[in-house]
């Protein structure tokens, strides 16, 4: 059971609620299940990402790998270090969550000698971003100065590294399903107002439902090409994902890309694995105060909503986009490799040492964050070894 909304987040989704119904109106009955994820993540004023409201950590309705613990952070900032030295630059980062990541991988970097002529923020949550300003305004000044946030991405090309953890999978994604041979879109329509099985003591009226509708060209033309690579027919029923932003947002990275590194890291997996027969309900995941459920129709506008990743599309995209592929890992290889297990034992004492071994655990088991979650280097310019993929080498999978 979720928990229940506030007066101020029950006031919220209302209001997103109305826009979309607005939405829903002008388009006849209809909109597709990527426009909907637009409007409910991203709609000015509103969306979950535009508007105020804690999402990640403490309080928060999720928590990524940079919250986890900061022996993540420091990974990141020796395979950053890796690649200054060789291209020097900057550091752009997409998306830069609560600021934690930036401030430790400066942090670490001044340690090392290997700072960054700026380190450039691009947000588009007006929430984070504040408490990014808060957070990386207790930076020494040397550190604190280097630190700009950007409207949009910049029109030089970037030199150094881009990071983007878990953006991937917030980009707005259209869904399909498989009958009697063929495709459908599956999209949204309004719903009679009904409180559903475990919302109905919420007091959370369901606006909106899931409906099929026939695949325009481009649905059909994508999904036809992920059938082509995979072995056997589809299940009668079979729904998932498929997230056509990801060519124009890899193409945008690129052309902002002078020389250097992006390295991405999100949960996903290789197209095979991804579109496997039996995960026949696709990879749709929302996130409510700490809670992972599967219904984006409810709490919109206060919930976040995601899908995996299909790290065969971004590879496709990256070469498309005249980038190089030099890296695919999982979370728990590329963290190893970048000397995780060290970091962990140089705690001065005792209880350090096990809270630290305790987050190390965390991130890299199985059944925690380290298979789940993928790490994936796009390079231009770059030939020099990248140590974070020196120990798994998953290209091939792709």
């Amino acid at each position: 059971m979720l928990p229940p909304l506030s007066p101020e987040e029950r006031r919220h989704s209302r209001s997103l609620a109305g826009l979309i119904r607005a939405q829903l109106a002008a388009a006849g009955g209809w909109l597709s299940f990527e426009r909907f994820m637009e409007l409910a993540l991203y709609a000015p004023g509103l969306g979950y990402y535009s508007a105020g409201s804690v999402k990640i950590g403490v309080g928060g309705d999720f928590v990524t790998a940079p919250e986890v613990s900061d022996l993540f952070n420091r990974c990141v900032a020796r395979q950053c270090a890796e690649i200054l030295t060789v291209t020097g630059g900057e550091i752009l980062e997409l998306g830069a969550g609560t600021g934690r990541m930036a401030a430790t991988v400066l942090t670490a970097l001044a340690a090392q000698g290997v700072l960054p002529e700026r380190y450039a923020i691009l947000e588009v949550s007006a929430d984070l971003a504040a408490r990014q300003r808060a957070r990386l305004a207790q930076l020494p000044p040397q550190l604190r100065e280097r630190v700009v946030w950007l409207e949009r991405l910049p029109e030089t090309p970037v030199r150094g590294v881009m990071l983007a953890n878990e953006v991937a999978d917030a980009l707005p994604c259209r869904r399909f399903t498989w009958r009697d041979g063929a495709v459908r879109e599956l999209g949204v329509a309004l719903a009679e107002a009904a409180a559903v099985g475990g919302n109905a003591a919420c007091g959370e009226e369901i606006s909106f439902r899931e409906q099929c509708a026939a695949a325009d060209a481009e649905l059909v033309r994508a999904c036809e090409a992920l059938l082509a690579s995979l072995e056997g027919e589809l299940p009668q029923g079979y729904a998932s994902e498929v997230c056509l932003r990801v060519e124009p947002w890899i193409a945008s990275l690129s052309e902002c890309l002078g020389r250097g590194v992006l390295l991405l890291s999100d949960y996903g997996l290789p197209r095979r694995h991804y579109y496997h027969r039996e995960r026949a309900s696709g990879t749709l995941r929302c996130h409510f105060k700490q809670r992972a459920h599967a219904d984006p129709y409810i709490n919109v506008g206060v919930q976040d909503i995601t899908a995996w990743v299909d790290f065969t599309r971004i590879a496709e995209a990256a070469l498309a986009a005249n980038l190089t592929l030099s890296g695919f890992a999982t979370q728990a290889g590329f963290l190893l490799a970048a000397g995780l297990e060290g970091l962990a034992a140089e705690a001065d004492d005792g209880a350090q040492r096990a809270r630290l071994a305790g987050e190390a655990r965390r991130l890299v088991l199985p059944e925690e964050m380290g298979e789940a979650f993928k790490f994936m280097a796009l390079t231009r310019g770059y030939d020099s070894p990248l140590s974070g993929f020196a120990l798994q080498d998953l290209r091939h999978l792709l």
